[in-house]
């Protein structure tokens, strides 16, 4: 039987981890780490670095150093996060041929799934030098709300590394998986998930072997990245405050500022305060050098990242609310992600749920040891918790009028498939346009266009006459299918979503080989 792993691709981080002997075991990589820069950078003379490698030269090579990638993945260049990514990213965010994202680095345009790719072909090559062996399947696992896109995208990812996603897993619920190991708790549990890059909340009972998820909630873009940039742009206006001086336009000084406030941000989990120094940040008009010295206080960053908080108590509310579940129902909260170690952290999730978190998994390496559970289970027929997961976003499609018809409901169980009957809109309508949609707005146009095809050979006859059944199908990794059948001529037409913003299959057949065969040159 082939060995299958479990990884984390984070954000910030990632983890790879398998389960050895009954015994999870987080694999360290070459430096003795058991976590990895989700980073890659190019130098000047085009050779390419990953994980702590690239960290290391981020300050003087900011512009060809890629962090982050993850809140890139799936998006469209013209969506809001991505212009917002424009706005604060040292490194160049360009348009794609299809409407997606791209880093420009050294004048070549590398995708965001070839970046994330890089990633996990570290945690695949880690994981490799640990066994001695090839390693071909993985078990991967993703933020509770990513979307189809971001879904797919992250696939393609893993196809371009050289891996078979077998299954994948939410983020939350891999980690309930890593608490529930070896324990027989049942009840009804909230995992708090705050990372680097995203958060999501999810409400689940644990019963008799049992993990159901019964609601989920989440920003894909918040998280620690944010933490960072408040405390970044804290200390700018401080230094223009004390030199007149604005830094934001010095890309080296952002990244010196960044390097900064993570440390600082880290230390104020244990200590009240902590001293930022950072000698020759910048010149002044006569060109002498500045220095930023100073303080930053706990009680300083709670004020400076509580607004960012306060979004995921809001969060936390609506996923109670969909779940049908009051605070006080909740018999145990699980803390997953490094900025749930943040004292503010731990103190609102107290307030919210009415008791202490538990402290029971270590939140850097829950989710990878959650995902190496789930690969054992399905490599190697280990018993385990049976995995019951909900899709977060609603599906449907486009109707008369701009209006938006959902098929599935925002967390209804996975692996599902749902069927309804629609119908023509003119006279005499030989094909239907179907456009596939995911989101809450009622309004279509509001909703995320994950992908469209028309269904030809419709009877001719009067609207309202024909009967199309549309069926979605969504798998256990929340990939979605999507079928028109036209009941009276049997004519059928179906896709597996591509979403607007992705690569072609084609596409990633292409950078898979490219990979493939970079990695043959390694090994001459």
């Amino acid at each position: 039987m082939a060995r299958i792993i479990g990884i984390d691709l984070g954000t910030t981080n990632s983890c790879v981890a398998t389960l050895e002997d009954g015994q999870l075991v987080v694999i360290p990589n070459t430096g003795g780490y058991k976590t990895t820069p989700s980073m890659m950078a190019v130098t000047d003379n085009g050779k390419r670095l990953v994980g702590h490698l690239a960290k290391r030269q981020a300050i003087t090579n900011s512009k060809n150093t890629v962090f982050a990638a993850k809140r890139l993945i799936g998006r469209g260049f013209d969506s809001a996060e991505i212009q917002r990514a424009q706005a604060l990213l040292p490194y160049e965010i360009v348009e794609g041929p299809n409407n997606d994202a791209r880093v420009r680095i050294n004048e070549r345009d590398y995708t965001i799934p070839e970046i994330s790719a890089v990633v996990l072909r570290e945690m695949k090559r880690v994981a490799e030098e640990h066994f001695g062996e090839k390693i071909e399947q993985a078990v991967i696992t993703v933020p509770a709300y990513f979307n189809d896109a971001q879904r797919q995208t992250t696939k393609d990812a893993a196809q371009i590394a050289g891996l078979d996603v077998l299954r994948m897993i939410n983020e939350p619920t891999s980690a309930a998986l890593s608490y529930g190991f070896g324990r027989a708790d049942t009840g009804k549990f909230a995992v708090y998930d705050l990372g680097g890059g995203t958060f999501d909340i999810s409400i689940l009972q644990m019963n008799d072997g049992v993990i159901e998820v019964l609601a989920t909630e989440g920003d894909t873009y918040l998280g620690g990245e944010d933490f960072d940039r408040h405390i970044v742009e804290h200390l700018v206006q401080a230094f223009w405050d004390d030199n007149g001086l604005l830094l934001e336009n010095d890309t080296m000084a952002i990244q010196r500022l960044k390097d900064a406030a993570e440390k600082a941000k880290c230390e104020l989990s244990e200590l009240t305060s902590t001293e930022i120094n950072l000698p020759f940040i910048a010149n002044d008009a006569a060109d002498q050098p500045l220095h930023l010295s100073t303080v930053l206080e706990r009680n300083t960053l709670n004020e400076l990242i509580g607004p960012l908080l306060e979004r995921t108590r809001k969060i936390c509310e609506s996923a109670l609310n969909e779940a049908g579940v009051s605070a006080s129902e909740i018999d145990q909260v699980i803390l997953v992600g490094g900025q749930t170690r943040t004292p503010l952290v731990q103190e609102m999730v107290a307030e919210i749920f009415g008791q202490v978190p538990s402290k029971g998994v270590n939140p850097d390496e829950a989710v990878a040891t959650g995902a190496a559970i789930q690969a054992s289970m399905l490599g190697a027929g280990e018993a385990g918790p049976l995995l019951v997961d909900v899709t977060p976003l609603s599906l449907g499609i486009a109707t008369a009028g701009g209006n938006f018809a959902r098929i599935i409901e925002r967390n209804s169980t996975i692996p599902t498939a749902r069927q309804e009957i629609f119908t023509t809109t003119r006279d005499n309508q030989k094909a239907v346009k179907i456009k596939v949609l995911q989101g809450e707005s009622d309004k279509a146009c509001e909703n995320d266009l994950l992908g469209e095809f028309v269904l030809t050979g419709v009877r001719t006859a009067p609207k309202g006459e024909p009967e199309i059944e549309v069926t979605f199908d969504i798998d256990a990794s929340g990939i979605v299918s999507v079928a028109a059948h036209d009941i009276e001529t049997d004519q059928e037409q179906s896709i597996q979503v591509n979403p607007r913003g992705t690569l072609t299959p084609d596409e990633v057949k292409k950078l898979a080989d490219e990979y493939a065969d970079d990695d043959i040159e390694l090994k001459d």
